[in-house]
């Protein structure tokens, strides 16, 4: 059975865009690349070919888990939510207890983590010690 996946409406927005990119760009530029190398003589022997092949295989084996995940998926209510617990969509402070720094972040699904724009996936080891602590 598949897990469902909560996103933000621009996360979720942002894998739409990427899946359709990848069928339109991806696939033309894969269908290009294996013309090209169609036309350089006997397939049986042609390493540019069977490259072609195979980035062709990575990128439909891309297009359908980006399906499967955008299946699963679901944009989060937040006016349902428990904002007295840590939970994904929460906005964290964390302190280094070394340096005293202390930095924000926002607590996201696995496909939309960014460390550098503060984003940190809930799957992640962090994510989970976080998840269900009480705010305080």
């Amino acid at each position: 059975m598949a897990t469902i996946n909560y996103y933000t409406a621009e996360g979720l927005q942002k894998l739409k865009d990427e899946l359709q990119d990848l069928k339109i760009r991806g696939r033309a530029k894969a269908a290009e690349d294996l013309r090209e190398a169609r036309d350089k003589g006997d397939l049986s022997e042609n390493a540019e070919y069977d490259a072609a092949k195979d980035a062709q295989g990575l990128l439909e084996l891309k297009i359908a888990k980006l399906e499967e995940v955008l299946g699963n998926a679901r944009v989060l209510d937040e006016t349902n939510m428990d904002f007295s617990k840590v939970l994904i969509q929460s906005k964290v402070k964390l302190k280094n207890l070394k340096n005293n720094m202390v930095l924000d972040y926002l607590l996201v699904a696995e496909e939309e983590a960014n460390l550098a724009a503060g984003k940190i996936s809930v799957k992640s080891p962090i994510g989970k010690g976080l998840l269900g602590k009480e705010v305080g």
